[in-house]
C-alpha cells in the first residue's frame, strides 16, 4: 500500500521482482453458511471464510494474492458482530499473506431482517505471464493429488441447513472433539501459502479449487476437452462430518460428490515425476495430501472426471 486507510480509493503498487505481471482478480461470498453464523451468534471465523474463497480461486491461475477487499452491508449495525467479522477478514489476509487494503460497510433498513447481513470479498494478485497456470500441459499419465479440506468450506449450505433442520439436529451436540455446529462453521482453509512454495518445487500443470459443483464439476474446468480425471474414491479420507451429512439427510453418493468437497478441498494436477517431491513440499507446509487419481485419455463424450 501507497497511503493509508481512510482515502476514497486505495493505492497499492505492483511488486517490482515481476518482470511481465498479469493481474488477477476474483470475487466471491459465504453464502447461506452466514445464516448458520447468525443462529448460533459466532462470528469469528466467517470472514476468514470469506478471504479464503476468493484467494484460493485466484491461486489456481498460479497468482500470488496481494490485496483484498471486502464489504459488509446490514439492516443496523452492530458494531461488535461488524468488528469480529472483520477481525477475522483481516486473520484471512494474514494467512493469506496478502494486504487488506479497503472495504466497505453499508447500513441499508428495510433490505435485511433484524440481526441478519451479508458479505462479500474481491481479491487481486499477480502472476508472470510465462508462468500463468491454465491445464493446457497437463497429458495421460499425469498424478492427481488432493490437499484436504477442514471441512465443507463454504458451499453446500443451504442443503446442510436443510439437513440440519430435517433432522432435528442440535448444533450444541458433540461431534467429535467439538459441537455439530463449530464443526459446520470451521472456516474454509486457505492454501496460499503452501502451494505457492509448491510451485517453487515443481512444475505444475493444473490447479482447481474445489467450491459449488464438487470434484464432479471443478476438475473438469481445468482439463483439455480430450482428458478424464480418473479418482479413487478410496484414496483419500473423508472427514467424519460427509459421512453425518450423507447419512442425515440420506443425500445420494453421486450428488455428495456434486455438491460437496467430500474432504479434498484443491486439486493440483502434475506429472508423476514430480510427485514424491511434491508431497513432500506440502507435508512440510503442515498439508494433508493423497494421491486420489489420474489422468488418462477421454473416450468419446464420458464425463471428465469419474470417481471409481
Amino acid at each position: 500500500m501507497l497511503r493509508s486507510v481512510g482515502g476514497f480509493g486505495a493505492l497499492f503498487e505492483i511488486p517490482k521482482h515481476y518482470k511481465e505481471p498479469v493481474l488477477v482478480t476474483g470475487t466471491d461470498g459465504v453464502g447461506t453458511k452466514l445464516k448458520l453464523a447468525s443462529q448460533m451468534r459466532k462470528h469469528d471465523t466467517i470472514g476468514i471464510d470469506l478471504v479464503a474463497m476468493s484467494v484460493n480461486d485466484i491461486l489456481v491461475q498460479g497468482a500470488e494474492p496481494m490485496f483484498f477487499l471486502d464489504y459488509f452491508s446490514c439492516g443496523k449495525l452492530d458494531v461488535a458482530v461488524a468488528t469480529t467479522i472483520v477481525d477475522g477478514v483481516a486473520r484471512g489476509c494474514e494467512l493469506a499473506r496478502c494486504a487488506l487494503i479497503g472495504g466497505e460497510t453499508a447500513e441499508m433498513p428495510g433490505m435485511y431482517a433484524d440481526g441478519d447481513y451479508d458479505l462479500a470479498g474481491f481479491a487481486v494478485g499477480a502472476v508472470e505471464k510465462s508462468a500463468i497456470i491454465d491445464g493446457t500441459k497437463i497429458r495421460p499419465g499425469d498424478a492427481v493429488i488432493g490437499l484436504a479440506s477442514s471441512g465443507p468450506h463454504s458451499n453446500g449450505y443451504s442443503l446442510i441447513r436443510r439437513i440440519v433442520e430435517q433432522s432435528g439436529s442440535d448444533l450444541s451436540s458433540a461431534f467429535g472433539d467439538s459441537t455439530l455446529g463449530e464443526t459446520l462453521l470451521e472456516p474454509t482453509r486457505i492454501y496460499v501459502v503452501p502451494v505457492l512454495e509448491a510451485m517453487k518445487a515443481v512444475s505444475i500443470k493444473g490447479l482447481a479449487h474445489i467450491t459449488g459443483g464438487g470434484l464432479l464439476e471443478n476438475i473438469p474446468r481445468i482439463l483439455p476437452d480430450n482428458m478424464v480425471a480418473e479418482l479413487r474414491a478410496d484414496g483419500w479420507e473423508r472427514p467424519p462430518i460427509f459421512d453425518w451429512l450423507q447419512d442425515a439427510g440420506n443425500v445420494e453418493q453421486s450428488e455428495m460428490l456434486r455438491v460437496f468437497n467430500c474432504g479434498i478441498g484443491m486439486v493440483i494436477v502434475a506429472a508423476e515425476v514430480d510427485v514424491e517431491r511434491l508431497t513432500a513440499t506440502l507435508t512440510a507446509q503442515n498439508e494433508t495430501v493423497f494421491r486420489i487419481g489420474s489422468i488418462r485419455e477421454r473416450r468419446d463424450a464420458e464425463p471428465q472426471t469419474i470417481v471409481i
